[in-house]
């Protein structure tokens, strides 16, 4: 009777092993990777805040850190005085002289038409006195050339009255208007190294790690803050040479690792155009199983953290 019961289990075991077997050609090994940013400023300085914990999520534009600026900002300040100043002198040109200065040319042209008056009527008196014969003639000449000047003065004045209230010549304006645009230029540059002090997070992610203290000296260039945004969380997995070209771009997979609830649905986004030996073999016909190709799948960003970069994960395809 047990040697009777003992052939059915064993066929039944065979046959499990076999679905094992089955399904284990039909899930592919892999692992979960991140593709980290790492947040620096393009200025050095001494790390004076530091608003974010390891393990802390962030939100795209939170404050991350930020260095020492008293420099920079002294140097905007700088900056922004020069341009007022541009802007000042630019202004003075395109309004023309003050309105003191205007009366004052104005005052002086009234004088100038009431000497110009009286010229007038002494060199007519004279007319009538040389007519009479009671001047000489080198006295007439005395008074028309005094009415001559007094006349001139009067259009000279005159001029310098509609100068007065004239911009500055075409040339200077435009000088002094590219003064203005190099003064906009270095408030600009200063604006730029100060806003370089306090960095943001550029999206929504994780923080992995922080790699300096408050009070420690950063050089330019140097990460301060590692994080990781959902959407650069991707799985790796390799496929047989004979399965690598049933697959495109976009393809549906699920995602199966230890203590997850449920699997993880992702997509093939990239499929290496390089083949891979595991283990390195000299190429034949005989060893092609042994051929693999590198794909790499991205869920959706809501289910990133599900994962974490170095988990071994089972991937199958849909």
């Amino acid at each position: 009777m047990s040697r009777i019961t003992a052939i059915p289990t064993c066929l039944l075991f065979a046959t499990a092993l076999a679905a094992c077997s089955h399904q284990d050609r039909d899930i592919y090994q892999g692992y979960v990777e991140g593709e980290f940013v790492y947040l620096g400023s393009s200025q050095s300085g001494k790390l004076t805040a530091l608003s974010v914990a390891r393990g802390q999520t962030l939100k795209a534009g939170t404050s991350a850190f930020m260095l020492e600026s008293a420099d920079e900002t002294a140097a905007l300040d700088q900056a922004q005085r020069q341009l007022t100043a541009a802007q000042s002198q630019l202004e003075d040109i395109l309004t023309g002289k003050r309105a003191p200065e205007v009366a004052s040319v104005r005052a002086q042209l009234a004088q100038a038409r009431a000497n110009a008056r009286k010229a007038a009527l002494q060199l007519s008196r004279d007319e009538a006195q040389f007519s009479a014969g009671g001047i000489a003639k080198g006295q007439l000449d005395d008074s028309r050339a005094n009415a001559d000047a007094a006349a001139a003065q009067v259009r000279d004045l005159a001029e310098q009255v509609d100068i007065a209230r004239l911009p500055g010549r075409p040339q200077q304006i435009a000088a002094q208007r590219a003064q203005v645009a190099a003064a906009q230029a270095f408030v600009a540059q200063a604006q730029w190294k100060v806003d370089q002090k306090r960095v943001a997070a550029p999206a929504d992610g994780l923080v992995y790690d922080t790699l300096y203290r408050v009070g420690e000296w950063v050089q330019a260039g140097s990460p301060v803050v590692q994080m990781l945004p959902p959407q650069n969380v991707k799985v790796r997995f390799f496929v047989a040479e004979n399965m690598v070209g049933s697959l495109a771009t976009g393809r549906a997979i699920s995602i199966h690792c230890d203590g997850c609830t449920e699997d993880v649905p992702a997509k093939i986004t990239y499929i290496s155009n390089q083949a891979e030996y595991t283990p390195p073999v000299i190429y034949s016909n005989e060893n092609r199983s042994k051929l693999v190709f590198m794909v790499e799948a991205h869920p959706q960003p809501a289910d990133a953290s599900k994962l974490h970069p170095g988990q071994p994960v089972g991937v199958r395809l849909q």
